[in-house]
């Protein structure tokens, strides 16, 4: 029985994922939506579904779906949701209740877009009906032209896990655990709790799969029971298929552990390998995500524009040399940065923006840093140095280990600005 089909819901959260969520459900229940801010709404339909603050306590409803934007301790409906939590659902619940297709869901603190995108691209030259849905960018409910055939690639974040309840998968993935949104889920207990939903959740007859050396999921995992197989991706171990691979894209730790876990996936899914080789041998990365933008013979220059803590930086810092590393924004609490010490004096750090002390203690006897007001003052500092000596190969990695939100709308039109400024200053150096 359809849990959500004719009853009275509240949708909480009016970005992408809750109006993708209003016009799946309108002509299936009662909907009434509410945001926390005004919102400038152009939608007669969209307006006329919307309730005010006093209503809302006047209503019975039977489910809330809440956006994974909304967070249930620092919003307007804090105390109303925390009296009614068990009526509190995702949109990934919705799309279990009304659609069976196989899912793969993908989830882990670094490197899920990537192996989504990865995912994706690898089934659908095998001309697999794919949709690659979540987090990355497109909620599961805008997907349209669904077949019982549809195969589901879902980049899954701790805030939605957190919000589902039913939601199932056949195929699902931790790729690795490190302290982040801990402003959100207090505690990093918390946070690991969210992610391993996904795997608690599943049903007799699916796969998990999990990154063997991870000491932190292996400690979970001796903590509950899971009904899924439980594969162990070994990151450490040599691979002959991966040795075959000419794609620079590969060389670093964490891009490699990336294509670890999809080849452990193909095999379930029985997938062609020579097919296989040609998408990966193909494949380009995301954009803003350890992008290399120029390649000149004495200058390589990287945008990672994506990265938003230390861990998801730290592969790439391994990978390069001479590095001119620009980084600051919103910090993640409980970051650390754990760089060997024989990488420090092939590093030199930029650092930018409001909250240069917490970087500067964090890299305090590792890294040598500067420190600037903003992005732009710190990379045109950069060439200043770097024309100095031409003939030195060099780095300069734009990977802010942090949030955008205090100079940018969002990681991409971070990334958009790092790229013009490169235009701006680059002059056949």
């Amino acid at each position: 029985m359809n849990i959500f089909l004719n009853k009275k819901i509240l949708i909480y959260g009016l970005g992408k994922s809750g109006l993708s969520t209003f016009k799946f459900l309108k002509n299936k229940c009662d909907i009434f939506l509410y945001d926390d801010y005004s919102l400038q709404i152009k939608s007669l339909e969209v307006k006329k579904n919307l309730v005010n603050y006093k209503n809302i306590f006047k209503l019975k409803f039977d489910v809330i779906i809440l956006s994974p934007g909304i967070d249930i301790n620092k919003c307007k409906l804090s105390k109303y949701l925390k009296k009614n939590q068990n009526k509190i659902y995702s949109d990934l619940d919705i799309f279990f209740s009304f659609f069976k297709n196989r899912c793969i869901t993908i989830t882990g603190t670094n490197g899920k877009s990537t192996t989504c995108q990865l995912l994706y691209e690898v089934l659908l030259n095998q001309k697999f009906d794919v949709k690659l849905v979540g987090n990355i960018g497109n909620p599961i409910l805008s997907v349209k032209n669904v077949k019982i055939k549809t195969i589901f690639i879902i980049e899954a974040s701790s805030y939605q896990l957190e919000y589902s309840q039913i939601f199932k998968s056949n195929y699902a993935a931790i790729l690795n655990l490190s302290p982040d949104h801990i402003e959100r889920h207090k505690t990093f207990n918390k946070y690991i709790k969210a992610k391993f939903k996904l795997l608690k959740n599943q049903s007799k007859g699916s796969f998990a799969f999990v990154k063997k050396n991870d000491p932190l999921i292996n400690k979970e995992l001796k903590l509950i029971r899971l009904n899924s197989k439980i594969i162990k991706v070994n990151t450490n171990k040599k691979n002959d298929f991966v040795n075959t691979i000419d794609n620079k894209y590969f060389l670093t730790e964490t891009n490699k552990e990336n294509l670890l876990f999809v080849l452990e996936i193909s095999k379930k899914l029985n997938l062609k390998k020579n097919l296989l080789k040609k998408s990966i041998q193909k494949f380009n990365g995301l954009k803003y995500r350890q992008q290399i933008i120029l390649k000149r013979k004495y200058l390589t220059i990287i945008n990672d524009s994506k990265s938003t803590s230390f861990a998801s930086t730290i592969a790439i810092l391994k990978a390069n040399n001479n590095i001119y590393w620009l980084l600051g924004g919103i910090y993640k609490k409980g970051d650390k940065f754990n760089l060997p010490k024989k990488y420090f004096n092939n590093i030199k750090a930029f650092i930018y923006g409001d909250n240069k002390n917490f970087f500067n203690q964090k890299l305090k006897g590792k890294i040598d840093c500067k420190n600037y007001d903003n992005l732009k003052d710190a990379l045109k500092e950069i060439f200043k140095i770097i024309k100095k000596d031409k003939f030195l190969n060099k780095t300069i990695l734009f990977s802010p280990c942090a949030a955008s939100f205090d100079s940018f709308k969002n990681f991409e039109d971070r990334g958009l600005y790092f790229n013009k400024l490169i235009r701006k200053y680059y002059n056949g150096i």
